[in-house]
């Protein structure tokens, strides 16, 4: 059996975008223990067993920002801590 993963150690990997609570898959996958690649093709695979808002797609846009904003590692606007 895993241990479980702490509440605020989850909390900090939620993002907020476009008025909704995201998270990576880089950080899905590390909370389940496997790879993003094998998160990706599961979930590719079995779309229908899946909300139709669960998978989110950056706009070119975000997906700069976020990369910012990860690179400065800011608690305040959601950095990534490494």
């Amino acid at each position: 059996m895993s241990a479980l993963v702490p509440r605020e150690r989850t909390e900090q990997t939620i993002l907020l975008i476009r008025g909704h609570n995201v998270m990576l898959d880089s950080d899905l996958a590390q909370l389940y223990g496997v790879t993003v690649g094998r998160l990706n093709e599961v979930v590719k695979r079995n779309e229908d067993r899946f909300p139709s808002d669960f998978i989110f797609q950056l706009t070119i846009a975000e997906f700069e920002n976020l990369k910012s904003q990860i690179a400065i590692s800011s608690s305040k606007w959601g950095g990534r801590r490494m």
